[in-house]
């Protein structure tokens, strides 16, 4: 695929079946978290459960998250065609898994300081109908990330792709195993929230059950500080792994040297050599290039090297300067 196939590419197959299952997964889940976190909110106020409570809120911060990367999806279809998006929409739903993210810290905030304020006023609290709660709060969160699962698989199973057998006109044959996957981000930063919420479920549990068996009141808050720090920990990668891609960092890519491969190594007499490269990611799957080479190969020209670069399918886009030297 060329630079005048990157629009068609770009509406084609970016929306495919897999998007479709993780659009119609995240709105599902989406709707089924805002019903229980009013369950959970409510509940948690008036049985006085800190980590009930905790939970609630939690999960009222995955609502709006997970809401959010149900409209990127929504969005990055419908502006699938404009033409003011270069490289296309996909970006759209990175930013939602980094702005998911954030929430996520935002909840972590939260949490730990209500906690805080637990163990320093502690209140009394109605154990057993609150463990019924957060049982179903758990209930609902492993039902979500089922749902969640199965469209991460469909994305995944749409999105895998293997490149093998290219032959060039250099007489040389190329078997490229290439299974460079790279998940969903807007779609695991919703699977996130849910975990998320499923954990504090887990642990509003322990919580709960330590105090109504042991009469440790004190655990409650302290639960619901571990699950702060939980929160953040998860946060803290997807914002590393968005914020990769929001600022175009690829050049650790093992794409990177496949590129330096197909073009320096295929020239017999290393009379072409890369001086300049520059690969960001347009896609979940596919990459595009800016490169210079120089060469003392009088006849090398762009189009040679787009077909070097074509035994790497993922490359859809690629700029090249050539300067000749004596």
């Amino acid at each position: 695929m060329r630079d005048e196939d990157l629009s068609k590419w770009t509406h084609d197959h970016i929306f495919d079946t897999g998007n479709e299952a993780a659009e119609r997964g995240t709105k599902a889940v989406m709707w089924i978290t805002i019903v229980m976190m009013v369950i959970e909110i409510t509940a948690g106020w008036w049985l006085n459960s800190m980590a009930l409570l905790a939970d609630g809120w939690h999960m009222s911060s995955h609502a709006v998250a997970i809401g959010l990367s149900a409209m990127a999806y929504v969005t990055a279809r419908r502006y699938a065609k404009d033409p003011r998006f270069a490289f296309g929409t996909w970006k759209i739903e990175i930013l939602a898994g980094f702005t998911s993210a954030l929430f996520l810290i935002g909840v972590a905030v939260m949490m730990l300081i209500a906690s805080i304020e637990r163990i320093l006023s502690p209140q009394p609290i109605q154990y057993q109908e609150a463990i019924v709660i957060a049982i179903l709060g758990l209930i609902v969160n492993l039902v979500c990330a089922l749902i969640l699962g199965k469209a991460h698989h469909h994305h995944d199973h749409g999105h895998s792709h293997a490149h093998t057998h290219h032959d060039h006109d250099h007489d040389h044959d190329h078997d490229h195993d290439h299974d460079h996957k790279h998940h969903d981000l807007n779609l695991k930063s919703a699977y996130l929230h849910v975990i998320a919420d499923a954990a504090t479920s887990v642990l509003a549990i322990i919580a709960l059950l330590g105090g109504w068996i042991y009469g440790w009141s004190w655990l409650d808050p302290v639960m619901g500080i571990v699950g702060a720090v939980l929160v953040a920990v998860w946060a803290k990668g997807l914002i590393i792994d968005t914020g990769k891609i929001l600022l175009d960092r690829e050049m650790d890519h093992p794409v990177v040297d496949e590129i330096r491969e197909v073009i320096e190594t295929e020239d017999d007499n290393n009379n072409t050599r890369i001086t300049d490269l520059h690969v960001w990611r347009v896609g979940k799957n596919v990459y595009s290039c800016a490169l210079a080479v120089v060469t003392k190969d009088m006849s090398l020209t762009a189009d040679i090297i787009r077909q070097r670069l074509s035994v790497h399918e993922e490359i859809v886009h690629s700029t090249i300067e050539i300067h000749i030297r004596s």
